[in-house]
């Protein structure tokens, strides 16, 4: 039995997750970030990903996982339209007084970061079942 599709379908799943933790925590930090024009202004960002389809191959007559996952594809800038917020005195504010913030939702963000958390850890969940499967098969093989 070959138990090393568990552990790669895993880890590209966390590699996912980490990645959109990253991003969001980008996003989050860069909030209150302005610029001196609204084209030099930080856009929120987004991991996008698409699946590695799931590969089944025979070994001694059993069928068996080959491969599958997740797979970044991109970290993409979204077309959020800035934030506009009045204080004349602020450095970067424009002729009406008006300072451009980036358009990012802290509700949705703070969602994505929990959204993220989660199935990072599901994947680690996943990752531990197959190596008990793992442990418990090399047991009954050293009891033989």
């Amino acid at each position: 039995m070959d138990y090393n599709a568990s552990f790669q379908i895993s880890a590209t799943g966390m590699a996912v997750e980490k990645l959109r933790l990253d991003v969001t925590a980008a996003n989050l930090a860069n909030i209150h970030s302005t610029a001196a024009s609204a084209d030099q202004l930080y856009r929120p960002q987004r991991v996008v990903s698409t699946e590695v389809p799931l590969n089944f191959a025979q070994q001694f007559g059993q069928l068996y996982a080959r491969s599958g996952g997740a797979h970044i594809v991109d970290v993409a800038a979204l077309s959020a339209p800035p934030r506009l917020v009045h204080e004349p005195g602020h450095p970067h504010a424009d002729g009406q007084g008006f300072v451009s913030y980036p358009g990012i939702n802290h509700t949705s963000e703070m969602v994505n970061l929990m959204s993220a958390l989660r199935a990072y850890e599901a994947n680690v969940v996943a990752m531990n079942a197959a190596k008990t499967m793992t442990a418990r098969t090399l047991e009954i093989g050293g009891q033989a």
